[in-house]
């Protein structure tokens, strides 16, 4: 019972949710071409991602340093501690040994400033999906605790080229991501989505993998390949929403079961956390809550469905 109430207690309406796509110099037309079209598919599924959507795109001539600055102020300014904001870089990164930088027309933009701009935004749930070549040096400078961070790259030193973008996009147009079928694809599930895809990309073309991609949310860690509950990481990511789908899509448009839904996702999240708490629990008391949570679920699952 002190469960079921708790939950009820933390059941509330959605905040306002604020996406930055960037995508950065090219170097070449081939390469300009590839990143401002991922850049502009993402920058239009988050514009449709719901009412409380404030989505910015930044490519080609217009992701200088100076724009870049002033977005992320215009979203300090009115983003609010019970927000998300997610953040993704598509193009080539660089890293010296000591410093990451993305490469945008003029000055580059480093981790460190990155990290700046992002935390003074208020919003505590945030997401950077970092896409670039070397984008695993970013890592260091921009993890922090309620922060998920995926890279591409697993350290700077891998510094070719990458398709990590190109099955991020896709995994947000394609159902099968959504993986436990709850109708919303978690960061979890995009992260796996395209790293699975990428994977497969090398494997079947026979080619040397030369990007690793890697996810981080508890602020302190190196990243992992396979986030679990065995080395801690992915539980802020699998409770992350990216995308609604389908009738959970059209609840978060109605008011009438947009509290309905965030309560269906709050008792998502807590059988998450139950799930990697499993291992330094008593068995039966383990399965108490479970049970629990689960028939709370059903009967949330059934006014939604009404």
């Amino acid at each position: 019972m002190r469960i079921l109430l708790l939950l009820l207690s933390l059941s509330s309406a959605f905040g306002s949710s604020f996406y930055v796509t960037i995508s950065g110099s090219g170097g070449e037309p081939d390469y300009e071409t590839r990143f401002t079209g991922w850049a502009q598919e993402l920058h239009k599924t988050f514009q449709s991602a719901g009412a409380d959507a404030k989505a910015q795109s930044f490519t080609g001539p217009g992701a200088t340093l100076d724009k870049i600055r002033a977005g992320f102020d215009t979203i300090a300014k009115s983003a609010k501690a019970d927000d998300t904001l997610v953040v993704v870089l598509i193009g080539h990164g660089t890293f010296d040994g000591l410093e990451y930088k993305f490469n945008i027309p003029g000055p580059d933009l480093s981790s460190v400033e990155l990290a700046a701009l992002m935390d003074k935004v208020p919003a505590k749930r945030q997401l950077l999906v970092n896409t670039t070549s070397a984008s695993g040096g970013s890592m260091a400078a921009l993890r922090r605790q309620d922060r998920i961070v995926v890279t591409a790259t697993r350290a700077g030193t891998e510094k070719n080229a990458t398709l990590f973008a190109r099955y991020f996009v896709e995994a947000l147009r394609d159902a099968a991501a959504d993986t436990d079928k709850n109708e919303m694809i978690s960061a979890l599930e995009a992260f796996r989505y395209a790293d699975q895809k990428t994977v497969k990309f090398y494997e079947t073309q026979k080619r040397l993998a030369t990007e690793h991609a890697i996810l981080e949310d508890t602020g302190k860690g190196d990243g992992v390949r396979n986030p679990s509950a065995e080395n801690g990481q992915g539980l802020l990511a699998t409770r992350f929403p990216l995308l609604r789908l389908g009738a959970s899509q059209a609840a978060a448009k109605d008011p009438a079961k947009l509290k309905l839904l965030a309560h269906k996702e709050e008792v998502e999240s807590q059988i998450d956390k139950l799930k990697y708490q499993k291992a330094a629990m008593d068995v039966s008391d383990y399965r108490k809550q479970l049970g629990a949570l689960v028939l709370e679920l059903a009967k949330v699952q059934a006014e939604l469905d009404k």
